[in-house]
């Protein structure tokens, strides 16, 4: 059973992460895409329906890529962990039905109308296409979200005789207190991870002193983009969240802070440090008195509960594991922060795009915001554990007992070659829509 719960989570794991290296840069991207369709109705300045179109043909192919690698982990619902859906498909079969039926498929459809459609539509439906790619792409989000948050906080819920769970308030799914925090972090972190491959394929061409006029353009909106992005991940959707995490999860928030013992007087912020759930504290820690307290409750002397005050069943079953995920993500957003400071302020003096150093780290920090929002999403799920859905269904309570953990190791064996084959051709067709960019040049 031990073996069969690991290689199920080491595979819904695998497949989970790669594919979401795709939706978190289409759901920004289309945003910015409709601000460069929405400029250039305004300007009738044909770069910007230049960028629009460049972007878009990105924005397919990782939709593409998004719909390939999101089919096998929605088959795992029904393989691996069959018993989490017979029990809880009541309700989360509602939110990801919604997602399927009506956000993919206006995605989908308007996405083919924007690509081949705008001899045929003119500008102004051109532009609407794309504003409706967009609302199907966050919409998307939204409704993975409100399933998500279900597993984090349940709610609106009841309980048959047979240990199924059915939605007895469908309006909960939607007014459950973790959505909107969750969700706005969420899509302002797509943003940052958008214009963060925005602004680094702009540097490229102006290092490349290629579509010079291209990457100047493409750097100013990514690097505007992503200042503000980056705050807002911060404040106030970050702290919104992490108020959650205290709220309704207060044990998670005890090990994604490292805090193993309560303390008296305000807690203290950790910036580094070692956890050690041996001995149960923290090896080698750097921190700033009562901070934490401060961010928490806005108060320097607020008492943070501590690991020890939890029964052990509760605790989080992969502590450094959740520390450091949280660690990555907090730490790698505020050096976010700063990039796009620096940025925005040469920005704003006129000398941003003669920073040829500035230039190469727009462009070789392109991979870290796809590190922070996967750190940001192993927190969460970290976090829940040993919980499917939070207090109420355990995670070894939800696998299929009838596929064994033999099968499970071979079609995982089978995922890593194939997306390993399958990320490479992207790569290589990125590549190939970047250098075939047009140079021509724009009055």
């Amino acid at each position: 059973m031990e073996d069969m719960l690991l290689y199920d989570r080491i595979q819904f794991a695998f497949t989970v992460t790669f594919h979401y290296l795709f939706p978190q840069l289409t759901m920004g991207l289309s945003l910015i895409i409709v601000i460069f369709k929405w400029k250039f109705l305004r300007t009738k300045v044909e770069k910007y329906n230049d960028a629009a179109k460049f972007w878009m043909k990105i924005f397919g192919l990782n939709f593409a890529m998004g719909v390939i690698t999101g089919i096998p982990m929605e088959f795992q619902f029904g393989t691996n962990w069959a018993k989490f859906s017979e029990l809880t498909g009541g309700i989360i079969g509602q939110t990801l039905a919604m997602e399927g039926m009506f956000s993919f498929f206006l995605e989908s459809s308007f996405l083919g109308l924007f690509l081949f459609g705008e001899k045929l539509l003119g500008q102004k439906l051109h532009f609407l296409t794309g504003l409706l790619v967009f609302i199907g792409s966050w919409a998307s989000g939204y409704l993975i979200i409100a399933t998500h948050s279900w597993m984090q906080n349940p709610v609106g819920y009841e309980i048959l005789t047979n240990g199924e769970y059915v939605l007895k308030n469908f309006g909960a799914l939607f007014s459950n207190p973790w959505v909107w925090p969750s969700y706005l972090h969420n899509q302002f972190a797509s943003i940052v991870t958008s214009s963060m491959v925005v602004s680094g394929i702009g540097a490229f061409y102006l290092l490349s002193k290629k579509n010079v006029e291209m990457g100047q353009m493409y750097v100013k909106y990514g690097v505007i983009f992503g200042l503000t992005s980056s705050i807002l991940v911060a404040f106030p959707t970050g702290d919104w969240t992490a108020k959650n995490v205290v709220k309704y999860q207060p044990v998670t928030f005890a090990a994604m802070e490292g805090i193993f013992e309560t303390e008296d007087g305000g807690s203290e912020i950790i910036l580094i440090g070692q956890p050690n759930t041996a001995e149960k504290r923290l090896d080698n820690k750097i921190a700033v008195p009562n901070i934490l307290s401060f961010l928490t409750y806005q108060n320097w002397d607020a008492e943070i509960k501590g690991l020890n005050e939890f029964d052990e069943d509760l605790y989080p079953t992969n502590i450094p594991g959740l520390y450091y995920g949280y660690h990555i993500m907090v730490g790698l957003g505020t050096i976010f922060i700063g990039i796009f400071s620096l940025a925005a302020f040469l920005l704003f003096r006129k000398k941003l795009f003669d920073s040829k150093w500035l230039m190469w780290v727009l462009l070789l920090v392109i991979p870290f915001p796809y590190i922070a929002n996967t750190a940001g999403w192993y927190t969460a799920e970290l976090g829940r554990q040993p919980w499917l859905v939070y207090n109420l269904l355990r995670t070894e309570e939800g696998i299929s007992p009838t596929v064994s953990s033999g099968n499970t190791l071979f079609t995982l064996l089978g995922f890593i070659g194939l997306y390993l084959l399958v990320g490479m051709l992207f790569l290589l067709l990125v590549g190939k829509i970047v250098n075939g960019a047009t140079t021509k040049k724009h009055e």
